[in-house]
């Protein structure tokens, strides 16, 4: 799972950047369902990672609080699979 997450994780930082680069020198661009879909899939902090960087989509809304809210939602749903599959020993 943790190699899961890590290559998903890159591979969403670097669709950013690669994005970036074809919106600068007017080239066919990837699909802003592609950016989401990868943050949905686990890359969520890739992408947040990857706008910050390459100073890109964040002035989308779509992007500026979807990928953190996503971000979150993964976040929340990682504590309650721990919590629930180990709970507190009393």
């Amino acid at each position: 799972m943790m190699i899961y997450l890590a290559v998903v994780n890159v591979l969403a930082f670097f669709l950013f950047g690669i994005d970036k680069y074809k919106a600068k020198h007017d080239r066919w661009r990837i699909k802003e369902a592609t950016l989401i879909g990868i943050a949905v899939i686990g890359g969520s902090a890739g992408a947040w990672l990857g706008m910050r960087v390459w100073h890109h989509k964040t002035q989308h809304n779509q992007f500026k609080y979807g990928i953190p809210f996503i971000m979150l939602m993964q976040i929340a749903a990682a504590i309650t699979f721990v919590v629930m599959t180990h709970p507190p020993r009393l």
